[in-house]
């Protein structure tokens, strides 16, 4: 693993929040390289590590790294790509330990020129010819990949269309496709030469930074390889081989990444036509299948209030106290279980009191609507 040299952990646990900060940059900067199957030297760990004890600035940490490779009188066959590996690790932690982003076509632009900066030549331009990429994880085959005369104006589109998205009353579970979908399109459109998966993954950090999420930076350290693939599978069809769209990975990789769940996530549950030992597990495979019908079901009847469906899962076929239903969905608070819950599927026309003239009987019970009770039974077939 790249990390072997430091204990990013040990850092983010137990050091200052300076440190912190710092640990975490260099932990997304240096597991991105192996989007490309690249490994940083030793030097650039040592670089890092004195980054990250305060010993020496970002700015003096990347200048140590290009003046090594520069004075350098003993070469190594694989210096070429450690160099890469260790100027752009350097460059994107300079990145990441600052707030600024410029949300716009010439911000992406930026990025992938500030990342590849003293790597490649075009670093920053947009590429001017055609291309297709033969992708492990698809047998050989590339996804369809953006027009080069159409990069700007589909890169201004994708970005116009996530700005005016309205993520009110939206529930995690819907929050978290939407992203998931919007980085996939960006990544799509592949605008430069070489490098696109890294300049997307930074760009997507400091997006998300900017709204006020959480990111989970170790998603990234340790499974960048698997955000491309799982990139490449969102974006692949293949309709003559029966082979759809398929985001429910990088779905997967977004709810570690924002939600702290621990999917499982390997590489060989993503290969077309796996062998049978690489197929991912039946009870993975059911998670993700009980989800989508979920969100079939919710779009079926206009609810996005995933605490709606699960109130009525509870009560199904029963009528059940607050008590009971707060027994069942294991919540304590009942302020929060009637305002979030309960309230909610009363006003939205799933669910009804035993009682409607007298809220507070005695033995008020609660029981589904006829329209809880079709979400119910749609619910019960998807299982």
């Amino acid at each position: 693993m790249t990390d072997k040299y430091i204990d990013f952990d040990e850092y983010i646990r137990q050091g200052e929040p300076a440190q912190q900060e710092r640990a975490e940059a260099w932990r997304v900067a240096i597991g991105l390289q192996a989007v490309d199957g690249l490994n940083t030297s030793e030097y650039l760990q040592e670089t890092a590590r004195r980054n990250i004890e305060g010993e020496i600035s970002i700015d003096e940490a990347r200048e140590r790294v290009k003046q090594y490779y520069i004075t350098k009188t003993i070469h190594d066959k694989d210096d070429g790509d450690k160099e890469e590996a260790d100027i752009v690790s350097s460059n994107i932690s300079k990145m990441l330990q600052t707030d600024a982003f410029t949300y716009s076509v010439a911000g992406l632009a930026a990025i992938h020129r500030a990342i590849f900066e003293g790597v490649f030549k075009h670093a920053g331009q947009f590429r001017e010819y055609d291309i297709s990429k033969k992708e492990w994880v698809l047998r050989g085959d590339s996804v369809l990949y953006g027009r080069w005369q159409d990069l700007h104006m589909a890169i201004e589109y994708d970005l116009n269309q996530e700005r005016q998205f309205d993520y009110t009353d939206l529930d995690k579970d819907r929050m978290v496709e939407h992203l998931a979908k919007f980085v996939a399109g960006l990544w799509q459109i592949h605008p430069f030469q070489e490098g696109n998966t890294r300049a997307t993954a930074v760009f997507t950090i400091k997006y998300l930074r900017s709204q006020g999420f959480d990111v989970n930076n170790e998603m990234f350290e340790l499974h960048s390889w698997y955000f491309r693939n799982a990139l490449v599978r969102a974006n692949y069809r293949n309709l003559a081989k029966g082979i759809a769209y398929e985001p429910i990975f990088l779905v997967r990789f977004f709810r570690n990444l924002l939600l702290g769940e621990n999917n499982i996530l390997k590489n060989r549950h993503m290969i077309i036509n796996p062998p049978e030992e690489w197929k991912m597990p039946e009870s993975e495979q059911t998670r993700d299948k009980y989800r989508t019908s979920i969100r079939q079901v919710q779009d079926k009847f206009s609810t996005d209030n995933s605490n709606i469906v699960e109130i009525i899962k509870i009560v199904g076929n029963k009528q059940l106290s607050v008590k009971e239903m707060m027994a069942n969905l294991n919540l304590k608070g009942r302020d929060n279980f009637i305002n979030l819950y309960l309230s909610p599927a009363i006003a939205e026309g799933y669910i009804r009191m035993l009682y409607p003239q007298s809220p507070r009987h005695p033995r008020q019970k609660y029981l589904l609507t006829v329209k809880g009770l079709s979400l119910y039974n749609e619910l019960e077939k998807g299982v």
